[in-house]
């Protein structure tokens, strides 16, 4: 099956919330796939039977399971087929939002100007840059429209100039599953100077040498991430050596430069811990290690002016800043406090400059930018609006007073200003343009909704059409994540516009699972804390009716991936509360999934959800696994979208 269309999502959400759909599409017959006995047995005796086990086919190639698929997809075609008019009319309008030569905001780096545009009628963008100044000529670094040219899929990872400014590596994947190959080519003329390097990461890093890529090979099966590698230009694929190999399967691995660009790094990162190791870029050679790696122990390093700078939650649950000495590697001993940690302040990352360095943060479920000086002397960037998010935009070059940052609300398209640390004035480079849109239309609210266990109350972002009025008349659709720590933040959206305008409010839940609140939001809402994920979402919609924001039947709601977990549990668990769910590549089928090592990101994630190879944590997932807990009952109009390639989340 393909990704549900943008048009036919909101089609759809409308559907139920302002218009009927007609009797004959309810009247097709929908597929039936065949039932098939097969156990799924758990190393603690546990049997589960799964009549539709038989749909997974790990080469995408079973017939009668691709007809199944196609049957389906016809019998979705059906069912909207009577609202073809409104997704015409839906369609125009978010593509009319869309200013389709746009560009973006330059920026300055080893002495080139770089930036992406785009061409009226094309799909994909091209990255251009201009040596010096905005008015020389420009190189085209990748036309990705001509490099999708007849392909059925194409999409550019990670990209990189060489250090003498020469050469571009870029990685590219054809199916959608993140396998990356990285090619490389001379930017002057245009000549592919290699073999192709396959099954990556799409992680890139040039040595000094402008000659050897450093990358991450990962498994063709699971996806994991294995060794770091190099090529060096001109030689055999086959002859590249590995420098590291990551032995534990609950780590992800990442590979790059230090602010200061004097040092390659290795990171490792597992849902509870992390672990850095560097070498010096200018005489690569031992990685060594920051500090060891520590269950419940998570840090990242970067290096800059003689020092490292150190974001930890050791002995900090939301976070703090430490400081070590250049040589100060293999241990926590020589880190020393910088910033300390806080209670209602979640500490997200930082940005490293000459005489002072830029903090994300989290404060009332809202992101925000702290501008901390070597004098000890800090200031914050301001906001107006009630919902909002902020965050460091690209600061490539560290010697400048100039910080760039990136502002948007529901209200407020994507702004880039930026701001000088010396003398506070703030200059917007770019607002995102939004053809026909005009933001003082519509509002934008912050709520706080009480939990059903009492112990929390949950910030919940609105967004509607001014004269909007809250008697309880009004359809809604609600939005929510809730998994892996990852933060929805109330950000600007073309799509959303088409809702308002018919009368509809758009809402989106900060539930437990994600870290809107700090590192105790997500510890809340994830291993034996799951089903908090599931009842603040249905609570949040509890409350919004009964305070008037919408009718109790014209409730949509709306999540993909680990968020299409939760469209499935809250469906289980709460059919009568909505009248249509949008689940979008979900995560459903928790139970078999995590008992499979071989299927990507499940090792991963044993503490995201548990091992189910434990009986406490089968038991505990079993229990809200929604392919597990579905049962003859009134459900609510469903639409499920996934990719026949998907890599996070397997179509079957």
């Amino acid at each position: 099956m393909t990704q549900l269309p943008l048009a036919t999502a909101l089609g759809l959400t409308l559907a139920a919330g302002v218009v009927s759909m007609t009797a004959s599409a309810a009247e097709v017959s929908p597929p039936v796939a065949a039932q098939r006995a097969h156990e799924v047995r758990a190393p603690h005796g546990a049997v589960r039977n799964d009549e539709y086990y038989w749909l997974r086919d790990d080469k995408r190639e079973n017939p009668e399971m691709l007809a199944y698929l196609n049957a389906e997809n016809a019998y979705a075609d059906a069912q909207f087929a009577p609202l073809a008019t409104l997704k015409d009319t839906l369609y125009k309008e978010i593509v009319g939002r869309i200013q389709q030569d746009d560009s973006s905001v330059p920026y300055f780096e080893d002495g080139f100007w770089y930036y992406t545009r785009f061409e009226a009628g094309k799909d994909y963008a091209i990255t251009a840059r201009r040596k010096g100044t905005m008015e020389a000529a420009e190189e085209i670094l990748l036309d990705q429209n001509a490099m999708a040219a007849g392909k059925d899929y194409f999409q550019v990872g990670a990209w990189e100039v060489s250090p003498n400014g020469e050469l571009l590596a870029w990685a590219e994947d054809l199916n959608g599953r993140r396998q990356y190959t990285i090619k490389v080519k001379n930017i002057a003329t245009g000549e592919l100077l290699d073999s192709a390097v396959t099954g990556t990461s799409g992680n890139i890093v040039w040595g000094d040498d402008n000659k050897t890529l450093w990358y991450i090979e990962n498994d063709p099966k699971t996806l994991l991430s294995t060794h770091v590698k190099t090529h060096v230009l001109g030689t055999p694929a086959a002859d590249d050596k590995i420098v590291y190999t990551e032995r534990d399967t609950s780590f992800y691995m990442g590979i790059g430069r230090t602010r200061s660009d004097e040092y390659i790094c290795i990171g490792v990162q597992s849902t509870v811990s992390s672990e850095q190791r560097c070498t010096p870029a200018a005489s690569p050679g031992e990685f060594k290690v920051i500090a060891p790696r520590e269950r419940d122990v998570e840090y990242s390093a970067d290096h800059y002016a003689g020092r490292w700078v150190i974001t930890t939650n050791w002995n900090a649950p939301n976070f703090r800043i430490m400081t070590a000495a250049e040589d100060a590697l293999g241990s926590r001993d020589g880190w020393k406090e910088l910033v300390p940690h806080a209670s209602d302040v979640f500490i997200e990352g930082l940005e490293l400059f000459k005489g002072y360095m830029a903090i994300g943060e989290r404060s009332e479920g809202l992101r925000r930018i702290r501008v901390l000086k070597d004098d000890g002397s800090s200031s914050f960037v301001k906001s107006d609006e009630p919902a909002y998010t902020m965050g460091l935009s690209v600061n490539a070059m560290p010697e400048t007073e100039w910080v760039r940052y990136t502002y948007t609300s529901l209200t407020t398209p994507a702004t880039t200003y930026e701001i000088n640390v010396s003398t506070g004035e703030r200059k917007q480079l770019k607002q995102d343009p939004v053809p026909g849109f005009d933001a003082t239309q519509y509002v934008t609210e912050r709520v706080w909704v009480p939990s059903r266990d009492g112990k929390v109350k949950i910030p919940v972002s609105l967004v509607y059409r001014k004269g909007f009025e809250k008697n309880g008349t009004a359809a809604m659709l609600q939005y929510a994540y809730g998994s892996y720590g990852s933060s929805m933040d109330p950000s600007f959206s073309r799509l959303v516009p088409s809702l308002l305008d018919r009368g509809m409010v758009y809402a989106i839940a900060h539930i437990r699972g994600g870290q809107e609140m700090g590192r105790a939001w997500y510890d809340d809402g994830k291993l034996f804390n799951k089903i908090n994920t599931f009842t603040d979402f249905i609570d949040v919609t509890d409350w919004l009716v009964a305070n008037g924001y919408a009718a109790k039947d014209r409730v949509a709601a709306m999540g993909g991936s680990a968020g299409g977990l939760l469209m499935g549990a809250v469906t289980n668990m709460a059919p009568e509360k909505y009248d249509a769910i949008i689940s979008q590549v979900p995560f459903v089928d928790v139970v078999t999934t995590m008992l499979d090592p071989s299927i990507p990101l499940t090792t991963n994630e044993y503490d995201e959800w548990g091992n189910p190879e434990k009986k406490e944590y089968y038991d505990y997932m079993l229990s809200y696994s929604p392919y597990d807990q579905l049962a003859a009952k009134d459900y609510p109009a469903i639409f499920v979208g996934t990719g026949l390639w998907d890599s996070q989340v397997q179509y079957w």
